[in-house]
């Protein structure tokens, strides 16, 4: 990895950690600082690691069959060989091959059930122990809980969506939470046929209100991870390489700042959002989209990365560059508090040795 001048300054200044999952090659990177001030770099391997959320002292990830919550198990001010979190996996639900991508914590399943049938106010606040992780699941073209004797419970589907079926029929990816509901959705096209999304890579993305079932916005190539942040709805319209929000009262796309890659992946901290970046794949999914065409002009290579953009210029002030092996990233967190985190996988023994007293 090279990071620009400035970006680990600017990760000490805002005492800021950073996730992202690489599904291509099945990473969990944790970034951060150590004691030197050098970038702290620790990785784990989880088969098809993809959404990645954040709450508290709480991770989630999505794996290839598999939903995982990590705890930090560090109190405040506690450190275990040089690092301020240690995430260990606590409980994973064994949902099978849904191809999942984001991943958020939400209400109930009865409420959320609610909240498609406009039962429930977007107001209502959510006691801590109501919480419970909601999911895209990108196969059956759904918004999806987690089960304790099934491998999912399906909560919200599209309105254009005529069928539960396991054919990934719209590519349904991203979801965006307001006010601790699951509210606006993207999808890459309204097709309701299996992989009809195929079709419609370049300009028939949408994003669609969960609580009124309307498309708020049309047009888009293969938009991702949208975001409510600030009192806007932010999204990466990925098939042009553009980050922007949504004007919702005009339904159209107010872009940004353009990103040399293919994009995945957003969180927010203070004025700044930090975004993955990717290297295109050579093939039908990813070729033909008007970000190659973009870069052409700009005389620009995609990159694999992230990069900091600041809110109040649109300017990219800082980023991370990867090289080698990892091309492609999925999503991105912010651990704001923390230094220097690290995680427990399961390649070594060290697993077993990690006990915790509740």
């Amino acid at each position: 990895m090279n990071a620009s001048r400035q970006f680990t300054p600017w990760l000490f200044e805002q005492n800021l950690s950073l996730g992202f999952t690489t599904y291509q090659a099945g990473k969990l990177f944790l970034i951060g600082l150590q004691s030197s001030g050098k970038l702290s770099i620790f990785e784990r391997t989880f088969e098809r690691c993809m959404g990645l959320y954040a709450h508290g002292s709480s991770l989630y990830m999505s794996s290839l069959y598999q939903l995982w919550r990590f705890e930090n198990i560090l109190q405040p001010g506690q450190i275990h060989d040089n690092y301020d979190a240690v995430y260990l996996p606590q409980v994973s639900y064994v949902t099978g091959d849904l191809d999942i991508h984001d991943v958020a914590l939400s209400t109930k399943q009865s409420q959320l059930r609610e909240i498609a049938s406009n039962g429930l106010s977007a107001n209502s606040p959510a006691p801590q122990d109501a919480l419970s992780p909601v999911f895209v699941n990108t196969l059956f073209s759904c918004l999806a809980s987690v089960s304790p004797t099934h491998s999912f419970i399906p909560l919200w589907q599209p309105p254009f969506i005529s069928k539960l079926a396991a054919e990934d029929r719209c590519h349904i990816n991203g979801l965006a939470m307001r006010d601790g509901q699951p509210r606006y959705v993207t999808a890459v096209s309204q097709s309701d046929i299996a992989e009809g999304w195929r079709d419609h890579r370049t300009d028939g993305g949408c994003v669609i209100d969960v609580e009124s079932n309307e498309i708020v916005l049309s047009g888009l190539s293969m938009p991702h991870s949208p975001r409510w942040y600030r009192d806007k709805l932010w999204l990466l319209n990925s098939g042009t390489g553009d980050f922007g929000y949504v004007d919702l009262e005009r339904g159209r796309f107010e872009a940004v700042a353009f990103c040399p890659g293919y994009m995945r992946g957003c969180a927010f901290h203070g004025d700044f959002a930090v975004v993955g970046i990717s290297q295109p794949r050579h093939n039908k999914t990813f070729s033909g989209l008007p970000l190659d065409e973009k870069l052409q002009q700009k005389n620009a290579e995609p990159r694999c990365g992230l990069l900091v953009i600041d809110l109040r210029s649109g300017d990219i002030v800082h980023s991370l560059r990867m090289e080698g092996m990892v091309m492609e990233l999925y999503d991105v967190v912010a651990l704001p508090g923390v230094r220097r985190p690290m995680a427990i996988g399961f390649k070594s023994d060290q697993i077993r040795r990690m006990v915790t007293v509740g």
